[in-house]
């Protein structure tokens, strides 16, 4: 076998990279009849924005950045996958997107005020090294927020609705997500108690975990379809905002 440099993280970066001419065609990455709710999850958790310094990290296509562009912050983006920066920056041109990997983000010590991030913590190959991160670039009294879930434990209902739901032969990009889901840290499922704890033992403060994201899920599931909104509402998926401590 040929010795190669590439890591997981590399190949995070190609799988993201490879689906994103298509990343908005699914109703859960495209924000549209569901702003509002997502307005008012984050409103909930970050308050009113009053022109604060956001990052919008793995930003993708840029839907969070909107989002929190819509609500008064002065947003930054970030995502390494350059094909997702490209859409992006077509879609919020007065937005900055930079590109960078979340777990490294070479940003200066507390430059920024908020940071958010959607389903990404799932996919991180080192989260404790992240947070610590993370931590870092926050401002004293800054906030995180993360939005994610275990999309890999399924209830008694998600797999009653797996059962139901017509299974054709696997695609390639679905055995490549396979194969990464399999070597990243949350492997088993992020669970919103472990992901809690680390950002606890990271340093933040002042951890909420909310759970209350039905208003979303009923605002996706016209778009989505029975089943697939069935499914949706049975994963365990959350919010979490934390704070970094003033005397940091």
């Amino acid at each position: 076998m040929t010795p190669t440099n590439r890591d997981l993280r590399d190949e995070i970066r190609d799988y993201w990279s490879d689906r994103a001419a298509t990343f908005d065609d699914d109703p859960g990455h495209r924000i549209g009849a569901d702003m509002a709710a997502w307005q008012d999850l984050f409103r909930r958790h970050l308050g009113d924005a009053q022109g604060r310094a956001l990052l919008d990290l793995a930003s993708g296509t840029g839907e969070i950045a909107r989002l929190c562009r819509s609500l008064g912050f002065a947003v930054t983006g970030l995502d390494w996958s350059e094909p997702m920066l490209e859409r992006a920056r077509a879609k919020l041109p007065d937005v900055t997107f930079l590109q960078a990997d979340a777990e490294r983000t070479t940003l200066p010590s507390a430059s920024m005020d908020v940071i958010v991030t959607r389903h990404l913590v799932w996919t991180l190959v080192d989260p404790v090294a992240a947070f610590a991160e993370w931590f870092r670039v926050l401002r004293p009294g800054g906030t995180l927020l993360v939005v994610d879930g275990d999309f890999v434990s399924r209830s008694l209902l998600g797999r009653i609705v797996q059962i139901m739901s017509p299974r054709g032969p696997q695609t390639e990009s679905a055995v490549r997500h396979k194969d990464i889901l399999s070597r990243v840290h949350f492997s088993a499922g992020a669970r919103a108690d472990h992901v809690a704890g680390l950002l606890h033992a990271a340093g933040f403060d002042r951890i909420d975990i909310d759970t209350n994201l039905a208003p979303i899920h009923r605002a996706q599931s016209a778009q989505l379809g029975w089943r697939k909104s069935l499914l949706r509402r049975s994963e365990h998926r959350y919010a979490i905002s934390a704070t970094k401590p003033l005397a940091s």
